[in-house]
């Protein structure tokens, strides 16, 4: 895996969780913040940390922003200074900015004004925690965006059957990629191939059909 540089604005919990990860991985990381103890606490466990205003357009040109392969704009509460911080990566030339909303308002702004990707975590995760507790039987899900997601299921009494059967991709536009068995994988599985119990089965699809899949599940 090739490493990335990339540039984390704002060190609160959650930019701070994104630094030091994406440090942990192997890549390039340069953390900035305007408070000077923010910057101290993650100094050692970056590549960089500076104190900066992520606002002021010369202060990222200074550093380079466009050089970077991703920039997050980890700001908190202050949604003026995510606006400021994500207008000015985007003018500048960085070419894939993800930034924090804080609510539903705030995302419709950024993506407008060019975020890349633009994520509400505590609603994110949420939401996620819903699905989970209200359908069990979906073990986990790797969002691709805003449109489409990967789910692994578990198979339930309304999964028994073959593929071709349960024609899962007419009846609700999702296509199975793998089925996981007992830890063996199968991709890109055969139409005759058929469900057992404890068989974990992974879909992809966009998010209406994902979710009226688990409706479908979850009665």
């Amino acid at each position: 895996m090739k490493a990335k540089q990339c540039l984390v604005i704002g060190l609160g919990r959650f930019g701070t969780a994104v630094a030091t990860t994406l440090y942990e991985m192997g890549h390039e990381v340069v953390a900035i913040d305007i408070n000077e103890e923010n910057v101290e606490g993650v100094m050692n466990l970056v590549t960089h940390a500076a104190i900066l205003d992520a606002t002021e357009e010369r202060a990222l040109r200074n550093i380079g922003v466009s050089d970077f392969d991703v920039v997050v704009v980890a700001i908190g509460t202050d949604v003026q200074a995510a606006i400021l911080a994500t207008m000015n990566a985007k003018s500048l030339g960085a070419p894939y900015v993800v930034t924090k909303a804080i609510d539903e308002m705030a995302r419709r702004v950024l993506e407008r004004i060019g975020a890349n990707l633009v994520i509400r975590p505590e609603h994110d995760m949420g939401v996620r925690l819903a699905r989970q507790i209200a359908t069990p039987n979906i073990v986990d899900t790797l969002d691709l965006g805003s449109d489409y997601a990967i789910v692994e299921i578990e198979v339930n009494e309304r999964l028994r059957g073959s593929l071709r059967d349960l024609n899962l991709n007419g009846r609700f536009s999702v296509q199975v990629i793998a089925i996981n068995r007992s830890g063996r994988v199968e991709v890109t599985p055969r139409a005759e191939e058929e469900l057992r119990p404890h068989d974990k089965v992974v879909l992809i699809g966009n998010a209406h059909a994902l979710d009226a899949l688990r409706r479908y599940l979850g009665e």
